[in-house]
């Protein structure tokens, strides 16, 4: 798996966070998926105050844009979001 391209990546502010306030990574697994209407994930921070923010994904064995009504088998999503508040 590799990770999106940097322009792929969603930012806010620098996008480039240090030391994150909040981060989370998750990984799944999925043995089977097929999507009845192609998503539109998004990633949304929310608040009053300046932060730098970054999201980004990798996938194995799912493209970047899935298609409807295609089953795909045995893929993996790793999701990590990070956001650093700015003093």
């Amino acid at each position: 798996m590799t990770w999106l391209a940097p322009e792929a990546m969603k930012k806010e502010g620098t996008g480039k966070p240090e030391h994150p306030d909040i981060a989370l990574d998750a990984d799944v697994r999925i043995r089977e998926l097929h999507f009845e209407e192609v998503p539109d994930p998004k990633v949304r921070f929310r608040g009053n105050t300046e932060r730098n923010s970054v999201w980004k994904s990798r996938r194995e064995n799912l493209p970047d844009e899935v298609q409807e009504g295609v089953i795909y088998r045995n893929a993996k999503v790793r999701l990590r979001i990070a956001s650093e508040i700015v003093q």
